[in-house]
Formats: C-alpha cells, structure tokens, sequence
C-alpha cells in the first residue's frame, strides 16, 4: 500500500497526512480550500490548523478531489463525523475500486445511530470488510510534533489492517491492529462525551479524584454499550478505550475537554462556540445520538445523558453534578 489520499486537511487529517508521507508513502493531500492546498504543497506548511508545524517534502495537496484520489491504494477520510455523509456522496463515483477506505471521524452520526463505518459503507456501496477505522489517544497536536504515540487501526478484514499497520508506522507512530471495528468505534465516539463531562467538572472547580471517577465510570458505559452492540470487552482496556479516553479527558489539547470546561465556568453553548472560533466540540453533536444508541439497546447511560442535557436543555451542570451523585446506590459492576 504505496499510494494513499487523504480528503479532509483540518488538523488530525494533515497530522495523518504527515505520518503516512513519514512513513514513506505516496500521499496527496485533499483540501476544500485550495489556498490551503497550495500552502501545503509549496511552503510546506498548513498555518491555520497546525501553525509551527513543517510538513513533509514529499506531501502534496490538491482543491481537485479527482487529482487526490488518481491511482490511490487506500483512502482516508478526515472529515468530521454529522458532515462524512455529505462530504463522501460526491466522492463516491470517484473512489477507486478494490481501495481501502479508512475513517478517522469518531462519533455516531445524528438520526441514524449508525457508526462511522457503516456510513462509509452504505454511502461508498462497499463491503462492510472494505472499510477501516483508526483509533486511540491521537492528539493531532503532539503527533505532529512526533511526540511518540500508539494506535488501533480496526477492520474486519485482518489483511487490510495489516496493510495500514505496515503503510503508516515510523518512528514516532506504533500502530496496533484489531477486528473489533464495534468497540474501537464506540470507544472513540463516547470518549468525546466523557471528556465533555471532565472539562464541565474542571470548570465548576473539582480535581483529580472527580475526574478519576469520571473517567472510570465513563468508561464503564461505554463498555456496557459496547457489550449490547457486540464488541470485544477487552478493546475496552486497550489504547483504542482507555487509552484514548484518558488522552481525551486530561489533555488541554482536547478540544471536547477544554469545551466542557467553558460551560462548566458558566459560559452558554453558543459563547463556548463563539469562543473556540465557531467550532463545536464533536461530543456536543454525538451525545443526543449515542444517548438515543444506549436508550434503544436498553443500556443505562447517566454520564452521557448530563451531559446531553447540559448542552441541549440548558441544565445547570452544577445540577448534573448532583443528580450523578444522588443516583440509586448499587454494587461497582451491576
């Protein structure tokens, strides 16, 4: 796997971009803007989303999705998760045939309750098999910068993991290999939601033992959800699950973190919006629908469903504090 596009040049698609390109691939780089697609390519540099950052020699980027896509082995999709249908529909003439398709979109898309791979495959009309995802504690920030770091690149066909597994690591990037394409999505979706919680308990001034428990019990939802749609627990325990929620829910990098701790210091959800420049934390979009996952597979989702109401029912997050709190006793693993 030698020739791979990458459509989407924000922060973690150019970050993806740059590790495959250090990895010795064959990388053009797909940006709607074609400024930013010619700052890429001539001055190696993409100043709007990883400013400091010098890019590859060998990375191109093109505004011409037919150019990105030409020839291409594999091909990565690095838009958000409520806008993956939209944005591939017109690729989907485009894309090579036999290629790799591979998601790096974490959540679960509003209306359907479908994961990002089933989005890919219903809209690419390819095999469930054909369709990869990568997860795990991946702040585009620090990987850019080569700070080193592990992954899970999931996908029901081994082999084409495999290939993806060999296709992007260097020296700074390990990549891990699972067939749990479920859990690896889960844990990436509702990792979002939990570290929205964290930044919320942040703000309103808790610590370390607040947010342990956050995490743990955080995890322990996703993991009971998981159970109900059929992933492996123990993807659970790995980097593509704890690791990632950990990296989420600690990291001032994180976005859905650092989200969370504006409303949590009081801030409406549209002044935390015009505050992070008009982007709105990808958990704050995936809640309402992996509320509505759990709720359909009868599975007990507190953390997310405060969540859910703090930024779309206006409850106090104060309130969702206490009621977590106030919740029926019972025993750690019921």
């Amino acid at each position: 796997m030698q020739r791979i596009a990458v459509l989407g040049a924000g922060s973690w698609g150019t970050t993806f971009a740059k590790v495959l390109a250090d990895a010795g691939r064959d990388v053009v780089l797909w940006a709607r803007r074609p400024e930013v697609a010619d700052e890429i390519t001539n001055q190696k540099l993409n100043t709007g989303y990883l400013p400091g950052i010098r890019l590859p020699e060998t990375l191109r980027a093109t505004a011409d999705p037919l150019l990105a896509l030409d020839g291409a082995e594999a091909v990565v999709l690095a838009v958000p998760s409520q806008t993956l249908r939209a944005n591939l529909a017109p690729w989907r003439e485009l894309l090579p045939a036999g290629a790799t398709l591979v998601s790096l979109a974490k959540g679960i898309e509003l209306g359907t309750g479908k994961r990002m791979s089933e989005v890919v495959a219903e809209v690419a009309q390819v095999p469930a098999a054909q369709v990869a995802v990568v997860s795990g504690p991946n702040l585009a920030r620090e990987i850019a910068a080569q700070q080193p770091t592990a992954t899970v690149i999931a996908c029901t066909d081994h082999e084409r993991a495999v290939a993806l597994q060999r296709a992007s690591a260097n020296g700074y990037f390990r990549p891990y290999t699972l067939t749990d394409v479920v859990g690896c999505e889960l844990g990436g979706a509702c990792k979002n939601v939990i570290a929205l919680a964290c930044g919320i308990a942040h703000g309103l001034g808790f610590g370390d033992n607040t947010m342990a428990s956050l995490i743990t019990r955080g995890l322990a939802e996703t993991a009971r959800l998981g159970a109900a749609l059929g992933a492996d627990p123990l993807t659970f325990a790995g980097l593509a699950g704890l690791g990632d929620l950990v990296a989420t829910c600690a990291s001032p990098l994180s976005r859905n973190r650092s989200f969370g701790e504006r409303l949590g210091l009081g801030e409406t959800l549209a002044q935390a919006q015009e505050a992070t420049h008009g982007q709105v934390a990808e958990g704050v979009k995936s809640c309402s629908s992996i509320q509505d996952l759990g709720a359909k597979h009868g599975v007990d989702m507190p953390i997310t469903d405060g969540v859910r109401r703090v930024c779309h029912d206006g409850l106090d997050p104060r309130r969702m504090a206490a009621e977590l709190l106030g919740r029926a006793q019972k025993a750690e693993r019921s």
